[in-house]
């Protein structure tokens, strides 16, 4: 079907499925960012119930570094912190693609019934009522 396509209207279906991936690719960053952000707080919550002289362990690549309470407390915060800015802006990203894709697709059906009364199928053409 595309083949009988104007150039402009399959332009607008390549676009939409640009967004479309766009789309995917935002909303799995996000999910991601979400997860880590829900894996922090939980780990600032485990620290919230230990004592502040308990021996600690951050993982710095395939690294465990001996750390005190207080530089891990500070670095999850400044992790949650960065998460949630992170997670609020795919957000935003997300719906402004969203209503890019709605306003591309609304063009597309314009264009496409808009196409329909006067293109080569128009009055005159095959089934136009002759006797």
């Amino acid at each position: 079907m595309q083949g009988n396509l104007p150039p402009e209207a399959q332009e607008k279906i390549e676009e939409l499925q640009d967004l479309q991936e766009t789309a995917q690719q935002v909303a799995q960053q996000k999910q991601q960012a979400e997860t880590q952000l829900q894996e922090s707080r939980n780990a600032l919550d485990t620290l919230d119930d230990i004592e502040g002289d308990t021996q600690m362990y951050q993982e710095v690549g395939e690294l465990l570094i001996e750390t005190d309470y207080d530089e891990a407390y500070e670095d999850l915060e400044e992790k949650v912190d960065s998460l949630e800015v992170r997670t609020e802006t795919l957000e935003k990203q997300e719906e402004r693609v969203q209503e890019q894709f709605e306003s591309l697709q609304e063009e597309l059906q314009q264009m496409l019934q808009g196409g329909a009364g006067g293109g080569p199928m128009g009055p005159g053409g095959p089934g136009a009522g002759g006797d």
